[in-house]
């Protein structure tokens, strides 16, 4: 008997990775299906499943779930932050501009996120909103630029 995806999405936070693995699998697998449930569980409680939830995202590369992983840059744990940064630097041309916006939100993880993104995507149209963040007062801002434009300009 197979498990709905809301048993798939628990199942994220299980001990044995095995048992994610395979919900992981599941879920990537029955694509549009399971994005609304995985963008739901992007706020979920448990960090190990608001990671896993990036990743398969990440891994999916549904536009819809752009703006979700974005807000997720303002999530409190770090890894998950990291997660949502990677996933929305593979979906491609249409995170540059949610991603160019976000450069100047109040919190430095967020720029910074949206930066080392950024880099990822390679995209010339980021190169002069990178260029205004090596200014920032925040060091890892500021490397997440020096990175991106020379990630951009070094393609």
């Amino acid at each position: 008997m197979s498990k709905s995806v809301e048993e798939l999405i628990e199942d994220l936070n299980d001990q044995d990775e095995f048992v994610v693995e395979v919900a992981a699998g599941e879920l990537e697998m029955m694509g549009e299906e399971s994005v609304d449930a995985l963008i739901s569980a992007l706020s979920h409680r448990k960090k190990n499943i608001r990671l896993n939830a990036a990743k398969i995202l990440g891994a999916m590369s549904y536009p819809k779930s752009i703006n979700a992983l974005i807000l997720t840059l303002r999530d409190n744990n770090k890894l998950v932050r990291r997660e949502a940064s990677t996933a929305l630097s593979r979906m491609g041309q249409l995170a540059v501009d949610p991603l160019i916006e976000i450069l100047d939100d109040e919190d430095w993880r967020v720029r910074g996120a949206a930066a080392w993104a950024l880099g990822n995507l390679k995209d010339d149209a980021a190169i002069e909103p990178l260029e205004a963040l090596l200014e920032d007062e925040s060091g890892y801002v500021r490397a997440g630029a020096v990175n991106a434009i020379n990630s951009i300009k070094n393609e």
